[in-house]
């Protein structure tokens, strides 16, 4: 009990936000007559102010057996319902039963069981009036609250005169199917959900479909609430019948599944018209079938069922970005997506810096020549794996220097001018692009704040390079160079907070290393970030053996990363051709030219 209790806390502390969006969102249905009673009521809420589009939307992540998701689900969406359904968790016939009567009447749908205390939350609503379906208890519910009974698997014209609404055809439920049936649940007309006969010897029930979806009866006519002619149940001194409701839609509220699908929960969200929308792996960047969807329901507050969503501030971050419907070269808003049974993304790109040949492949040739040298890199890859290859550019945006520079820092910026053409070509071209820094005395946060412009774009990431990060008594090529985790995890936190503020799709986020000791304490690695794709990149060149001895030291005791490898045409003896070099173990993420 103190477990349900907690859990009903921590669903209504996380959605505050969330009950005041949806009732401030509400709008009245069709049906409404003086003698009609809405079936869900608030005090009026002001309207909530128009959000900038970054601004993450309210967002609440039910968890839980059955009967505590459709509590919770109560708790976040609704703060009054004169009218309620409820059922006996467990009985699959009377919740189908009752999931049709919710939707019809607009009402929420709680279960019994699992130590839910369903008298509390009817009395939190409100509730007047309530619908009992199959075997619920008259105990359940407060004593001052008319009860109307009906049967579960009550025939489509006794339910009818109970709800007093018109429904649709009898739908048989074959099992399994549950879930897809009553998520179609939709008004004016909804579907009676009957639970189909176990089948015999394994013979198919009925003609439902192979994936156990609902299907219609052959001889089910739709009914109404005028032509119904059976009995409805009573309670033990209640009326016939539920009183006339106007059922109400939640505008701009969405429901997220993965997959956790619990009925009760899913008819309550029916039953307000709220969209509900499949996302594989809990994050809706993660595909462009997700981000699309989110675009288009543009939802100001967010519902989900499941744990694989997180918590509700990143689930409302994540619903920020993917609501954009920007998406990455390669679809989705994941740099490196990892929805189950969908492909990944690898990239392959050039390194160097535009209208230099000496530092790079990516400089011997002008922007449109670069930008198709780096597809026909990436296009033998695409026979070697069954994930999406990216075809990139590595643009090194400050250039270690053997002078000081008139800061002192021995590093030369480029203009942010001079690497826009590039960028923007990549980008139009469906590359995605990685700005190299090599700061010299100077720090790296400072120096990629000098290119916010460009970071700020969905297609452009950040790579470190601390073989040119030098102490205030150092010059470069007299030592490596080297960077203290501290200011590789304040860049990380910099760049996430520029993601997040901009609602961006994730950034890759690149370290480059050959040796232990270019990053100091490198197991303290923030990689705790959403918005950000972390990568090591083994920069190692000479002999094969050495450069395979480099990538095993370098994945010792390494943080959980993505791995990216390097290919030198001139260094490399011999360079490895693409065959060669997704024989590599782990595959590389991301494999560079220079």
């Amino acid at each position: 009990m103190q477990d349900v209790h907690r859990a009903r806390r921590r669903a209504t502390a996380a959605t505050g936000a969330l009950v005041v969006a949806l009732l401030a969102a509400c709008t009245w249905g069709t049906d409404q007559t003086p003698t009609s009673t809405p079936a869900v009521t608030a005090t009026p809420a002001p309207s909530p102010v128009s959000a900038a589009p970054g601004t993450p939307p309210p967002a609440s992540v039910v968890v839980g057996g059955d009967a505590q998701a459709a509590l919770a689900t109560s708790a976040a969406l609704l703060t009054s319902a004169p009218v309620a359904v409820v059922a006996p968790g467990g009985d699959t016939a009377a919740v189908l039963t009752a999931s049709t009567a919710a939707v019809a009447t607009g009402a929420p749908m709680l279960l019994t069981g699992d130590g839910v205390e369903v008298a509390d939350e009817l009395g939190r609503l409100g509730t007047q009036h309530v619908l009992l379906v199959g075997d619920v208890a008259q105990e359940a519910v407060p004593a001052d609250v008319v009860a109307v009974r009906t049967p579960a698997g009550a025939d489509a014209d006794t339910l009818a005169a109970v709800v007093g609404h018109d429904l649709g055809d009898v739908v048989a439920v074959a099992p399994g199917g549950e879930a897809a049936a009553v998520r179609a649940l939709a008004r004016p007309r909804p579907a009676v959900l009957v639970a189909a006969p176990a089948p015999a010897d394994d013979a198919a029930v009925g003609d439902a479909p192979a994936d156990g979806a609902a299907a219609p009866t052959s001889d089910a006519p739709g009914r109404t609430a005028t032509d119904a002619t059976a009995a409805a149940g009573r309670g033990p001194s209640g009326p016939a019948s539920l009183p006339p409701t106007s059922p109400v839609a939640a505008e701009g509220v969405v429901v997220f599944v993965d997959s956790t699908l619990p009925l009760a929960a899913v008819a309550t969200a029916r039953a307000l018209d709220v969209e509900v929308l499949d996302v594989p792996g809990g994050d809706p960047r993660a595909t462009s079938g997700t981000v699309q969807a989110v675009a288009a329901a543009a939802p100001t507050a967010v519902l989900a069922f499941g744990e694989s969503f997180g918590t509700p501030e990143r689930l409302a971050a994540r619903t920020a970005t993917a609501r954009t419907g920007v998406e990455l070269p390669g679809g989705g808003q994941l740099v490196f997506p990892t929805a189950p049974g969908l492909p990944g993304t690898k990239y392959v790109a050039l390194y160097g810096t535009p209208g230099s040949s000496a530092l790079g492949v990516l400089g011997e040739q002008d922007v449109p020549a670069t930008v198709a040298r780096a597809e026909q890199h990436a296009a033998p890859y695409r026979a070697l794996t069954g994930d999406t290859v990216v075809p990139a550019v590595e643009i090194i945006a400050t250039i270690a220097s053997a002078g000081p520079e008139p800061d002192g820092s021995y590093s030369r910026k480029r203009a942010v001018a001079d690497l826009r053409p590039l960028v923007d070509a990549a980008g139009a071209a469906g590359q995605y692009v990685v700005l190299d820094l090599q700061p010299g005395r100077q720090d790296f946060v400072t120096q990629a704040q000098a290119y916010a412009e460009l970071l700020a774009l969905p297609h452009v990431g950040l790579a470190l390079d601390p073989e040119w990060r030098l102490a205030p008594d150092q010059v470069h090529l007299r030592q490596i160079g080297t960077v203290g985790i501290d200011e590789v995890n304040a860049t990380a936190a910099w760049l996430a907070q520029l993601t997040r503020d901009n609602a961006l799709p994730q950034k890759m986020f690149v370290l480059h290393q050959f040796s232990l000791r270019m990053i100091g304490e490198r197991e303290r690695l923030d990689t705790s970030h959403d918005e950000l794709a972390p990568l090591i990149h083994v920069d190692g060149q000479g002999s094969q053996p050495a450069k395979a001895g480099t990538w095993a030291t370098l994945r010792n005791g390494a943080p959980p990363v993505h791995w990216g490898w390097k290919n030198f045409y001139d260094e490399d003896v011999p360079m490895l051709d693409p065959v060669q070099t997704y024989q590599v173990q782990p595959v590389p993420d991301l494999v560079t030219y220079q």
